[in-house]
This record gives C-alpha cells, sequence and structure tokens, in this order.
C-alpha cells in the first residue's frame, strides 16, 4: 500500500470525479473511462495502492461506484523509456529547491514521461512529496527550474510569476543576423500553431515580449542573452525564428520534424541561465546560476 499522505498524493497523482453510469464498482467505471487501460493494469494499481479515494486512501477493487465520486489515481507508463541525462541539485532549503535541467528531461509527467521527469525524481532523491514546480521550462530547453517545497509558503513564491517579480535570463546559440540592430524588443502575439504542440505568431495586440542581445560572435553563429519579460509557451523559441534565427538544433521551429528521436549529442542550444527575485519571505535578495554551458 502507499505510504504518501494526501496532501502530497494530491501534487503526485491526477483526479477524476466519477461521471454519470450504471456502473457497479469504481474499477468498472475506471476500465470504461480509460479503454486503452486493461481491467488486469487497474486491478494492479489498486493492489500497489496507486488508485486513492477522496481522504488520500487506498481503495479496493470492489468499492462501489457512486456518481461524483473523487478518485486520485497515478499515472504510469508500461516499460518507460530511460532518459540518460542527470540532473543537478544546486540548492535546498525548507521553502525551496533550485535545479539544473539537463536537455530532453521534461519537468512534470505528461505523455509518455512519468518517472523520467525531474520532478520525479527530485522527490525521490529529496524524499519530499510535497515538492511542485513554481515554473515550467521545455523538455528540450535546458537549465534552472524553481521548486517549492513546502505547502506553507507555496503561495508566496509562486505569485512571483504572474506579478512579474522575478528576473529570468536565457541564453541561446543561434544563426547571425547582422542585418538587425542589437539591443532590441520583440514583441508578437502568440497563438495556437500546427500541429498542436506549436505556437505560432498571429495578428493582433502583443501578448510576449523579449529583450534580446548579442554576447558573443562566432563566425555564422552567435551567442545571444534573452531577457523575457513574459512567459508564453515557446516564446523565445517562436520569437528568435521570427526573427530569422531559429535557435540550433530545434525540431519544432521554423518547421516541425516528424518522427524525430532524441539525439543527445545535438540538444537544442537554449539555456535557462540565471533567476533573481527577491525573496517575499525574508526580502533578500536571491539570484541563482545555471552550471550548464552551451557549446558552439
Amino acid at each position: 500500500m502507499s505510504s504518501v499522505p494526501f496532501s502530497a498524493a494530491q501534487h503526485q497523482a491526477s483526479t477524476l470525479y466519477l461521471p454519470p453510469g450504471s456502473w457497479p464498482t469504481v474499477l468498472d467505471c475506471l476500465c470504461d473511462h480509460f479503454s486503452t487501460i486493461s481491467r488486469e493494469q487497474w486491478l494492479s494499481r489498486i493492489a500497489r495502492g496507486r488508485v486513492l479515494d477522496g481522504q488520500g486512501l487506498p481503495i479496493s477493487g470492489d468499492l462501489a461506484y457512486r456518481e461524483g465520486l473523487r478518485i486520485h489515481y497515478f499515472r504510469e507508463v508500461p516499460d518507460e523509456k530511460v532518459i540518460p541525462v542527470q540532473e543537478s541539485i544546486l540548492y535546498v532549503d525548507e521553502h525551496l529547491v533550485v535545479a539544473d535541467k539537463p536537455h530532453f528531461l521534461p519537468v512534470t509527467p505528461a505523455g509518455e514521461y512519468v518517472e523520467q521527469t525531474l520532478l520525479r525524481r527530485l522527490i525521490r532523491s529529496l524524499d519530499n512529496p510535497h515538492l511542485v514546480p513554481l515554473h515550467r521550462i521545455d523538455r528540450h530547453t535546458a537549465g534552472l527550474v524553481l521548486f517549492s517545497a513546502n505547502p506553507q509558503s507555496r503561495s508566496a513564491y509562486q505569485s512571483l510569476f504572474p506579478t512579474r517579480r522575478i528576473d529570468k535570463r536565457y541564453e541561446a546559440i543561434a544563426p547571425a543576423l547582422p542585418g538587425l540592430e542589437f539591443p532590441r524588443v520583440h514583441k508578437s502575439r502568440l497563438v495556437d500553431g500546427e500541429p498542436f504542440f506549436r505556437m505560432q505568431e498571429g495578428p493582433g495586440t502583443p501578448n510576449t515580449e523579449t529583450a534580446l542581445e548579442v554576447r558573443e560572435k562566432n563566425g555564422d553563429l552567435w551567442r545571444y542573452g534573452l531577457y523575457p519579460v513574459t512567459g508564453k509557451k515557446h516564446q523565445l523559441r517562436v520569437h528568435m525564428s521570427a526573427l530569422g534565427a531559429a535557435i540550433c538544433n530545434d525540431p519544432f521551429y521554423p518547421d516541425a520534424l516528424k518522427d524525430v528521436e532524441d539525439d543527445y549529442a545535438k540538444p537544442l542550444k537554449l539555456l535557462a541561465q540565471g533567476l533573481r527575485f527577491t525573496d517575499p519571505l525574508t526580502g533578500e535578495a536571491r539570484e541563482f546560476e545555471s552550471r550548464i554551458t552551451l557549446q558552439w
């Protein structure tokens, strides 16, 4: 049976409120609702305490169905592929954890990745099921990710991001743009693109803003400093592509490459390099720097 407390389980598990129906048991409802997951798999999860009721207690296989009943379940991916990269923990206290995420590792469970994510790895290594990421960076992007380690102080740190009280600094290697003046600011409206996982610039009032500078020149490639004012999905990748300098090794921009396996020798040349903010609890100036370096 699972020993994870309910407050922690909420952050790790997915939640389902049982829909209307005439199933005799919760198990029958789950089997119909998730048709790609076999009855044997659900029985295995239940036996291992991986399906919980609204109080965070493991359910039994014969628990009676009731419409609206809250169920927490832990996603599992059979034969999940190991991602052969290693994260680093840069800082830990009772409220915060700062990690250096390598390229290719997702921050949180999604799609085919559950255990092979930064969140799950940190929960295991720090033995803290209360960890929650305070922001996200793309799977293909490397660098700093800030986690809340304490539910009591979480909201104070979460508020830093929507109120723009945290400075984020990125670095990218991309083709040279000798025809443009730097430093510069790029603003545009980002909307959903095609395929579904991409974003694109569209007409209308800008909802994204990035300041850019050139840090180093190396022939046809330049090292850019990127300072996002807003934090939309793929913002930096789309903005660099729109300027005519798609970030090196980007599999999505300007064109999405289909059915491409991860090439660990060719990571996206984008790094979440620095975070700076005033600690909302202590008033102390906090600054963190990634130890990862983008190679030409």
